[in-house]
């Protein structure tokens, strides 16, 4: 058995009651990344050597009667478009292949300050543009539960490394389904907060309107604790919202008798695998069971989601990548003969096609003549997709349906055609669209592979959110299943 197998609480328990040290838990992180990192490749750079030293500080100080917080010791893996200083963080792409930060992301610095270790950083689709992990300029990552399917994205390094046992826990970032549809894929838990409840601070920007970092964990428990440390307003980020930072353990009380469920009919609908809709319809009596009820609702401009947020995130993406052009940081060409030439250059050998595809279209997009007719419109149906939200939690407290349509799919299965690969993240751009939170539990499986359930929430509501996941998972078996490797 090994030490992760125990929840957050358990470890911390046994840390104050010197069954094991922190050195355990950091040793226990790299034994395990070193036997199996070989195959599933979810970290692209380790921090072995300041984790040991920092993990015997902490041994030292276990000594003193001082009171320690959950995640005192913890080890914790980073994505890698979450800036750590003096640890390397290249969003995957060769343009920041040597980038090493002279400051901490806020979530980094929050986690330090809960005296958290950080074991490494976690690979990712270049500047989180993907669906799949295919789109790393570094390495391939791949599914702990069958090795020839994709881990998920954008956040498939943070899933993956979680499923694998290699970390307790990590962070990912979320933009259209990038922590919940890997979540999905690798049978665990990760959540997208609301827009505004965590700092985006030092979050290397893809479309900062949808961005937002979450945790990725075992348990529903665990990532409470997570999100409890790295949530609250920064004055370093704009978007950052002043309210008030609940409880959310408190939330995990396993009771969910009255609550009104709502489940979308066009999240069932066309291009749903069968056997998806039949877990999440078990999962609906799993929680019926337990005193709540549901009921068929629409969401009726949901099936103009994609188009929306590929003009939106594409258009934003243009605007935020235009600081990489080899003047000040980052890769530079060596192949030109002018300024104008070295940005060219530059951009065009250190971008990946994926990057490169988007801030065309989003360059398109925001373009004269054009600008009014695809971005103002996109963003005009943006705000109807958040009204059917509203429409829906005025009479209904979670919406229910699949995280994804499938389970994961074989690398290399849609690298060639875009448009089914976007299509994988359907059933979650709408939540980020309308700035709601999220979450993604374990629901069952289908050839091996792990499904997923996605709970729904109001704004800043993630503790009722937490609270229906925690009594679905309580009811259930599926988060306690590993793969082999």
């Amino acid at each position: 058995m090994s030490l992760f197998d125990h929840k957050m609480s358990e470890l911390h328990t046994m840390l104050l009651n010197k069954e094991v040290k922190v050195s355990d838990l950091v040793d226990e992180s790299y034994k395990r990344i070193a036997e199996v990192d070989g195959k599933v490749k979810a970290f692209v750079t380790l921090n072995e050597e300041k984790a040991r030293a920092y993990a015997s500080e902490l041994d030292e100080a276990l000594s003193s009667n001082s009171e320690r917080g959950l995640l005192f010791g913890m080890p914790i893996g980073v994505k890698d478009n979450i800036v750590t200083k003096n640890l390397r963080t290249t969003c995957s792409s060769r343009i920041l292949e040597n980038f090493d930060p002279i400051y901490d992301a806020t979530v980094v610095q929050k986690l330090r300050g809960a005296q958290a270790i950080t074991i490494g950083k976690l690979n990712m689709d270049e500047f989180a543009m993907g669906s799949s992990t295919e789109n790393s300029a570094l390495q391939e990552t791949r599914n702990p539960w069958n090795l020839d399917t994709v881990p998920g994205g954008s956040s498939g390094g943070s899933a993956a490394a979680v499923a694998a046992g290699e970390v307790p826990f990590s962070l990912g970032s979320d933009t259209g389904g990038s922590i919940r549809q890997p979540a999905s894929f690798c049978g665990v838990v990760g959540l997208k907060p609301t827009y505004g409840r965590v700092s985006r601070y030092g979050l290397v920007a893809f479309a900062s309107s949808l961005d937002q970092i979450g945790p990725i964990t075992r348990n529903v428990e665990d990532n409470a604790y997570l999100l409890q440390t790295i949530t609250g307003i920064d004055p370093m980020d704009s978007t950052s919202a002043n309210v008030e930072v609940p409880d959310f353990l408190s939330a995990l009380t396993g009771d969910v008798k009255g609550l009104k469920i709502a489940v979308p009919k066009e999240y069932l609908g066309e291009g749903v695998q069968e056997e998806v809709k039949q877990s999440v319809l078990a999962s609906l009596k799993v929680l019926e069971d337990q005193g709540a009820t549901w009921e068929e609702v629409s969401l009726p401009h949901s099936k103009y989601a994609l188009a929306t947020y590929y003009l939106i995130s594409s258009s934003e993406a243009s605007a935020n990548l235009s600081r990489f052009d080899g003047v000040r940081y980052g890769y530079r060409t060596d192949n030109a003969e002018n300024l104008l030439e070295m940005y060219k250059q530059t951009r065009a050998e250190g971008f990946g096609n994926e990057v490169k595809r988007r801030i065309m279209l989003g360059t398109f997009a925001l373009s004269s003549g054009y600008y009014d007719a695809y971005y103002k419109k996109a963003q005009q149906v943006r705000t109807l997709i958040k009204q059917d939200f509203e429409k829906v939690f005025e009479e209904y407290d979670v919406i229910i349906g699949p995280t994804t349509p499938t389970p994961a799919f074989k690398i290399g299965e849609n690298t060639k055609d875009p448009l089914t690969m976007y299509a994988n993240d359907i059933l979650t751009i709408p939540v980020n669209l309308a700035g709601v939170p999220g979450i993604s539990v374990p629901c069952g499986f289908k050839d091996g592979l792990p499904l997923g359930l996605q709970i729904i929430g109001k704004h800043f509501d993630e503790s009722t959110v937490y609270r229906v996941a925690h009594s679905f998972e309580q009811a259930t078996d599926y988060h306690t299943k590993k793969p082999t490797l």
